[in-house]
């Protein structure tokens, strides 16, 4: 390389750290993909204040909402990777619609450069509360005893609510009739008013449902007990001794962000998740604080493909 070229290279990377070392400079806009007022938008607005006053710009809120997500992912995949366009994401959107959807526009591990995960979301594992059982060993043996009797509702085919039966089926070989919603109110509707009898949800709606009486929560889904339902033992507990699975929220960006600017976002979301205030309040929508950090969060994901791979393969379901 001549010495021309040597010097023009240098003051190019030196002008692009200089660019990346003043990171951010305008507002910072983060997809949702999925319609405002729901968990994903509830969770934007609790971490959104406090990374404003880290970062020193406004997080604007983006909702493109469609076909399980897919489509804000690929508004933030064709967008510029220069840390001004995130997307905060869920299991369903990141490890459960590469393998659901025959045509994806997106791969989660090659498309998508990880910031940071924030959050785990336990499921409770519910029953309606005429159904004669008090645990989730009684609800097994109930199962057991009428094999294709019990029926159970999801908010629709391939969802986390739709795979974690699944998975718990596999688990215990019970035989479970699947019947699908368009969402999970009408799914919620049917479990209270007896036309199915089982259901998996997550904690928020699960806990305030149960403590009204109108559903019976049998088990949580996550290692340890949650805050929202304490006196309700987990899965593990109840028997099912390697049983634990859980949703998660998470912040990526287009691929090929700068290293910087990526460890930057996710030093700023480790400074909100350890705020006593967000942790707490986290906790009351349901979800657990659970920070990883870029390079934790990238294998996280890597490891969860191919667990939800295998639940999707084995509950037959299949989108265009």
């Amino acid at each position: 390389m001549t010495l021309w070229k040597a010097a023009a290279a240098a003051l190019i990377s030196l002008a692009t750290l200089g660019a990346h070392a003043a990171y951010p400079e305008k507002p910072i806009r983060l997809v949702i993909g999925f319609p405002a007022g729901g968990p994903l938008d509830q969770h934007a607005r609790l971490l959104s204040e406090r990374l404003q006053a880290v970062l020193g710009q406004p997080i604007v809120i983006d909702y493109k909402a469609g076909a399980g997500g897919t489509v804000g992912a690929q508004e933030v995949m064709k967008s510029a990777p220069d840390g001004y366009t995130l997307m905060l994401a869920n299991t369903g959107v990141m490890v459960i619609n590469p393998a659901l959807y025959g045509k994806l526009p997106y791969q989660t591990l090659r498309d998508f450069t990880p910031i940071a995960r924030s959050a785990m979301q336990p499921l409770a594992l519910l029953v309606n509360p005429k159904v004669p059982v008090l645990s989730l060993k009684d609800f097994m043996d109930y199962a057991r005893a009428r094999p294709g009797q019990v029926n159970y509702g999801s908010a629709g085919n391939g969802g986390i609510s739709h795979l974690v039966p699944e998975m718990f089926k596999s688990a215990t070989g019970l035989f479970m009739v699947h019947i699908p919603y368009r969402g999970s109110a009408p799914a919620f509707t049917d479990l209270m008013a007896g036309q199915v009898q089982f259901m998996a949800e997550s904690i928020p709606q699960a806990a305030a449902y149960h403590k009204q009486g109108k559903v019976r929560a049998l088990a949580v889904t996550s290692r340890e007990r949650n805050p929202a339902l304490p006196d309700i033992p987990t899965v593990m507990e109840s028997g099912l001794k390697d049983f634990e699975v859980v949703g998660f929220y998470g912040f990526l960006a287009p691929a090929n962000l700068p290293r910087d600017v990526r460890d930057r976002l996710s030093d700023a979301f480790r400074q909100v998740l350890t705020s006593p205030e967000i942790r707490n309040r986290m906790i009351t929508q349901g979800a657990d604080p659970a920070f990883l950090g870029a390079e934790d969060f990238a294998k996280f994901l890597a490891a969860e493909m191919p667990r939800w791979a295998e639940a999707v393969k084995k509950s037959g379901a299949k989108l265009d």
